[in-house]
């Protein structure tokens, strides 16, 4: 029922405009930015069932960027658009691949050592480390906004990593998902600081899957060491499932989502990223839900939402003065 919800609302959201005049682009943003970010957090879902029968993390993510680049592009082509680069693109699409792919890897390696559900809402901190790269290399202005939000997040990573009683999560864990949310934040300022910032959203992202795949398939010797997929259907439909859901459906919505509501507001709702991965690491995989973790949880989205929403703070505060 699920994949016949989102390819319906697909049908709808991208048919000819003439025949979506009974939707209001606002709810349809609002609706798009809620699918997207429900539909990322579910990476969990498909990844962990892959690890746990045995298929390693870089055959893992082959298969996903392989299988969502192809899911991708055909979706372009059919649209009636090109996926032809300027050269001058070719080399930094090669590089924000690997720097993209190196976030993934981490992300899921940290699986391996941590609830995937904490490990998400670490990785939720990315908009506040894009802001400390911009302070920092770019010379943008911080606010106290942005060091009060470093502060609640480095709270609740606090809260998080202790865990309750004498329990502690695994700091090999906590550096790997860190290293995952930093790697985005530098794919999220390379993309915004240069040639790919003209390059269109849809076909820059086919290339950057495609130099993913590529980067995966290197880094496991060419293919030699690639696991083959066993040919059951457990196998096969989260593969599938990990190269659709999180990835090929987050990647058309958000984007339809950014065009109607705006940036700031689909960063808000991404919120619902890491709540969803909690809820399925929970109610799936029985990972713990305690206290502490709700609160240190709770605290990064606050911060986050918070850094995100700046520019609507302080136009509030501006026409309030």
């Amino acid at each position: 029922m699920g994949f016949i919800f989102v390819f319906s609302l697909i049908c709808t959201t991208f048919a000819p405009q003439k025949k979506n005049k009974k939707m209001n682009n606002t709810t349809k943003g609002f609706a798009c930015g809620i699918l997207a970010a429900i539909t990322y957090g579910t990476n969990p879902l498909f990844s962990l069932h892959l690890l746990h029968l045995g298929i390693d993390v870089e055959t893992i993510l082959f298969y996903r960027f392989a299988l969502a680049a192809a899911m991708l592009g055909l979706f372009i082509t059919l649209s009636g658009k090109s996926l032809v680069i300027p050269r001058k693109a070719a080399l930094p699409l090669l590089l924000a691949g690997v720097v993209f792919a190196m976030s993934s890897q981490t992300l899921y390696q940290s699986f391996l050592y941590m609830d995937a559900g904490i490990a998400c809402s670490i990785l939720f901190v990315y908009p506040i480390l894009v802001a400390v790269i911009m302070a920092v290399f770019f010379h943008e202005r911080a606010s106290w906004i942005t060091y009060g939000c470093i502060a609640v997040a480095l709270t609740g990573i606090g809260l998080l990593y202790q865990g309750d009683g004498n329990t502690s999560l695994s700091t090999t864990g906590l550096l790997l998902v860190i290293a995952s949310s930093l790697c985005y934040a530098v794919y999220i300022v390379g993309v915004d600081h240069s040639v790919l910032r003209g390059v269109p959203s849809g076909r820059m992202t086919f290339w950057v899957l495609s130099a993913g795949a590529l980067t995966f398939f290197v880094c496991t010797g060419l293919g030699t060491q690639l696991c083959p997929l066993q040919l059951s259907a457990e196998c096969l439909t989260n593969v599938i499932g990990v190269a659709l859901v999180p990835t090929v459906i987050p990647i058309l919505f958000i984007n339809v989502a950014i065009k109607n509501i705006g940036p700031t507001y689909s960063a808000i709702i991404g919120a619902l990223e890491p709540v969803t991965a909690l809820f399925i690491g929970v109610g799936v995989f029985g990972e713990q839900l305690t206290v502490r973790i709700v609160i240190g949880a709770a605290l990064i989205f606050l911060a986050v939402i918070t850094i995100v929403s700046k520019p609507l703070i302080v136009q509030y505060f501006h026409k309030n003065k």
